[in-house]
């Protein structure tokens, strides 16, 4: 079997189960649906491991599949690039959405659209796939809609409750807003370089430096800012990044097993690789670039204080995936493209695991979502326990674990940039640490240290916090079953060790060869690779290192305030009620849309119906004309009386008036 027949196989065996378990999931019945899906991503990944070892071989693929128009000298075409940065995507997404598969069949044992559910998950991979095998921007661009699409269903798959169907329209409607700039930004290509085809836009990369463009009169902008910003914008609503991020914690809504694939692994690092691919644009404008490191330092460090007064065990983690999801910026932003991409990488595997691990302790609290009544869970749920701190330990970057090498190394690009806004973004990160360290392992220690508070949840509050199930089961939290906790494990190994196998390769040892084109001025990262040895070397030094003791001291701060001394934050919430209630309301971002857009939008349409239905078109045009017609008629009435002398005068006065006239003209 040639190559190119292996390409085709990876995005076209999940899209083959997806099919099957959609169309025909009554059929082929529950283990069907879900044998048929398990197979499509298995052999995608194992296919994609085949083209790794190919591409590791020196084959690096790029090609039109199929044209499918050809409009004014512009090809629209379906193409595959196939080099380092894909492979390592197609492997990450591909695994992870295996090990969700195969997490699915224990968790959604129960859920009567369990055919449905696999339909969808399998079809969301092969969207991923298609948008990170992309040559070029219609098959990226449709990649990046099929997502957005599939995440929409996924986020309301229990399309009953109102929550569910508010949070999907809300994440469908900040990624359109994303999704606009986007669109700009591919337009802007097309009308200045002629081609959709990534190779070809690159080959006129200095043609496109040179031109600048007049959004304003009489202001010119440099093009190529203005095109990276517009994708990058584009990358806000897909990576959750402030202002457009305020989808993504309401996006748990949706069953477990999606807010790990979609909100965690994939989905959400589309808008990083999509910036990491267009590396070669982005490195023309400083502007760009500063813009993106300042957005990414926003997000990494406000969206953490959001963590520490979660008490939902999903939304704990979400927060965290939009301040890594911040960290993943700044390294963009600081043109550290392939720390990005490795921070990416070990983030996938270790946030997974934890948001798994989150699904495998609301089975085992009986569908109970509140942090605040779990504790002592340690005893009843061994694996799940030792998969979760280890998930955590690497997200809080824990030397020798996968998340201390991709973190570390982004705070050290940030420190070595030179671009404008590199000084705030140094701050965000390293206050990040310490903040990261904290919210993680408060939520560690409330969930399966300390006293056992299952038997105190509220009838109330637990009609709140359903995942899966709508009934209330009450008894002592059991560990899952293997076909839950088996990808806890083979999710766990490579958030252990991934990091420390792969750095050498992935950042100074060239693995990214030309996929990656970084400019001579920024050199952040050959001054890293001067200073790096071995992974063991980076890793002890680590241990001596400011992020390490600031995440030392979040764990230990988390450790007093909840285990030892649990009234000390009650005390801190009373004390700085303003901070806290600002933080309870997530900054107002959600009040002010609510208020400034939902209601801008309703003040117009209030006005458009007042003003425009009902006072012109209807009183002024329809009812205006009516009346006008009415009032002719009541005076034409007037000389209709049916009396013959009225007539007669009215026929003497006209032709009175008719002589007076004629005379006048002669």
């Amino acid at each position: 079997m040639d190559m190119h027949t292996l390409y085709l196989i990876v995005p076209l065996a999940p899209l083959f189960g997806a099919i099957v378990a959609g169309l025909f999931g009554k059929a082929i019945g529950r283990s069907g649906a879900h044998w048929v899906t398990c197979l499509g991503v298995g052999v995608s990944f194992v296919v994609s491991c085949v083209i790794f070892q190919d591409v590791q071989a020196g084959h690096i693929f790029n090609g039109s599949v199929y044209t499918w128009m050809e409009t004014g000298g512009l090809k629209l075409e379906v193409g595959f690039l196939i080099d380092p940065l894909t492979v390592m995507m197609m492997l990450v997404v591909s695994f992870v959405s295996l090990m969700v598969h195969i997490y699915t069949i224990g968790y959604m044992a129960d859920d009567p659209g369990y055919q449905r559910f696999f339909s969808y998950i399998a079809l969301f991979t092969f969207s991923m796939l298609m948008l990170v095998m992309s040559n070029n921007f219609v098959q990226l661009f449709f990649g990046w809609e099929a997502v957005g699409l599939v995440s929409y269903l996924l986020i309301g798959f229990w399309y009953t409750r109102p929550t569910a169907i508010h949070a999907n329209l809300k994440a469908f409607l900040v990624n359109r807003v994303g999704d606009f700039g986007f669109l700009l930004g591919i337009g802007l290509i097309a009308a200045y370089a002629g081609t959709l085809d990534y190779a070809q836009v690159f080959a006129l990369r200095e043609k496109l430096a040179g031109q600048s463009i007049e959004l304003f009169t009489g202001t010119p902008w440099m093009l190529t800012s203005v095109i990276c910003i517009c994708l990058f914008i584009g990358a806000m609503g897909k990576s959750a990044q402030v202002p457009l991020h305020v989808w993504l914690p309401d996006s748990m809504e949706g069953p477990t097993p999606i807010s790990a694939l979609i909100h965690a692994a994939t989905m959400v690092t589309a808008g990083i690789f999509m910036v990491t691919r267009m590396s070669p644009l982005f490195e023309l404008s400083e502007a760009a670039l500063s813009f993106v490191l300042v957005i990414g330092a926003i997000t990494a460090l406000f969206m953490g204080f959001l963590g520490i007064v979660q008490n939902d065990i999903k939304r704990v983690v979400a927060y965290s995936t939009l301040s890594q999801l911040g960290y993943m910026t700044v390294a963009l932003g600081a043109s550290a493209y392939s720390v990005a991409v490795f921070h990416l990488m070990t983030h996938a595997f270790f946030k997974a695991l934890l948001f798994l691990g989150a699904g495998s302790v609301i089975m085992g609290c009986h569908h109970n979502q509140d942090i605040r009544y779990m504790g002592g869970l340690w005893k009843h749920m061994k694996i799940t326990w030792v998969t979760s701190l280890l998930g955590s330990l690497a997200l809080i970057g824990f030397p020798f674990f996968s998340g201390f090498y991709s973190k570390d190394s982004i705070i050290e690009a940030v420190q070595l940039s030179h671009i404008p806004g590199s000084g705030f973004a140094y701050f965000a990160v390293v206050a990040g640490v310490f903040i990261t360290a904290f919210y993680s392992f408060r939520m560690y220690f409330l969930v399966f240290h300390g006293k056992e508070r299952y038997d105190q949840v509220p009838r109330d509050e637990h009609a709140g916090h359903h995942d899966a199930h709508d009934e209330h089961h009450a008894g002592t939290p059991h560990e899952s079953p293997a076909v839950v906790w088996v990808p806890l494990v083979m999710l766990a190994i490579p958030s252990v060790v991934i990091g420390y196998l792969t750095i050498g390769p992935m950042l100074f040892g060239g693995y990214f060869g030309d996929s990656i084109v970084i400019g001579h001025e920024h050199h952040a990262l050959a001054h890293m690779k001067e200073e790096f040895h071995t992974s063991f070397v980076m890793a002890m030094h680590g241990v001596t290192a400011l992020p390490f003791i600031l995440a030392m001291a979040g764990v230990a701060l988390a450790w007093l305030f909840y285990l030892k001394r649990p009234d000390i934050p009650a005390t801190l919430m009373k004390t700085f009620k303003p901070i806290h209630t600002l933080l309870e309301n997530k900054y107002y971002f959600d009040k002010f849309n609510e208020w400034f857009f939902a209601g801008g939008a309703r003040l117009l349409g209030r006005g458009l119906w007042k003003g425009g239905d009902q006072m012109l078109i209807d009183g002024v045009l329809v009812n205006g004309s009516a009346r006008l017609v009415g009032w002719i008629a009541s005076v034409v009435r007037l000389f209709q009386s049916g009396h013959i002398y009225q007539y007669a005068f009215s026929m003497i006065f006209g032709v009175f008036v008719l002589l007076t006239l004629w005379f006048n003209r002669a």
